[in-house]
């Protein structure tokens, strides 16, 4: 996530933690992540036990409603309900990642130069900005989003807040080749990893998120993490909610990751650990 602003604050448990609250996003950044579901008061519920989010219900047409999520008053996501042609489809509940750029127009054409697939060409989101739906050549979805009185969330890198994008591919090579022709991003891999992994980082130099080959039977994705700043506590209570968990607590060295799934179905990250402001 991009630093712009932040501020000293008391976590749930009790500890003074540094927060990181967003008032513009850099373009290239992640700045935005929504829930498409089958059960979106359900979704709510769990969320809101899980994290202590907040919901407030705003109308989108014939009796729809697009929930955004607040923690402490601040915006952290969204959760919608899944559109009629998802569900006729069989799509399953899904955490979708924005990226802002300056033009939504311009980055739809730009992905189908490079091969990506258009599902939703670039238009206007009420005056909340301007967004358009795009698969990269392996198959993961993706949204761009051109801000206008919306940012994204305004506050990231914080428990209960999202603090990292995460891409499973099947060929590193045409990701890397994809996204940083798409976004500017520079993308490096670390050496001595026990599975190779890459970095990314936005045209400004900050850490924009990850890259890691797919597992076995997973198809290209982009996983959405929220930060915890208990990851024992915040596993068993998703556990006592209903959601469970597809991999064991890991222990990443700057922390500790789980990948977990709501009781709907759609999967995201935990993390817990130091957080960048």
């Amino acid at each position: 996530m991009v630093t712009e602003a932040s501020q000293p604050a008391r976590s749930r448990a009790g500890r003074v933690a540094v927060i990181a609250d967003r008032t513009k996003y850099t373009p290239g950044t992640f700045s935005w992540a929504d829930l498409t579901t089958s059960d979106q008061s359900a979704a709510k519920g769990f969320y809101g036990e899980l994290f202590g989010w907040e919901a407030e219900d705003l109308p989108i047409g014939n009796a729809v409603f697009y929930s955004i999520m607040r923690l402490d008053g601040k915006d952290v996501a969204a959760i919608s309900p899944q559109q009629r042609e998802q569900r006729e489809a069989g799509a399953p509940p899904a955490w979708n990642s924005y990226v802002t750029v300056e033009s939504a127009d311009a980055a739809v054409e730009r992905a189908k130069e490079l091969g990506g697939t258009v599902h939703a060409p670039a238009f206007d989101v009420m005056d909340a900005g301007r967004m358009g739906v795009i698969q990269d050549p392996q198959g993961a979805f993706f949204l761009v989003w051109e801000p206008k009185s919306h940012i994204g969330a305004t506050l990231v890198n914080a428990a209960g807040a999202l603090t990292w994008n995460e891409l499973a591919c099947s060929d590193k090579d045409v990701a890397h080749h994809f996204y940083s022709d798409l976004f500017g991003w520079t993308i490096t891999p670390l050496e001595d990893m026990p599975m190779p992994y890459s970095t990314i980082k936005t045209a400004d130099g900050h850490t924009n998120g990850g890259m890691r080959p797919a597992m076995d039977r997973e198809p290209p994705n982009w996983l959405v993490y929220f930060g915890t700043d208990d990851m024992e506590g915040s596993v068993a209570r998703l556990r006592e909610l209903g959601g469970s968990t597809m991999t064991e607590v890991m222990d990443i060295g700057v922390g500790k990751i789980a990948i977990v799934r709501d009781p709907q179905g759609a999967v995201f990250a935990l993390y817990a650990g130091q957080f960048e402001p």
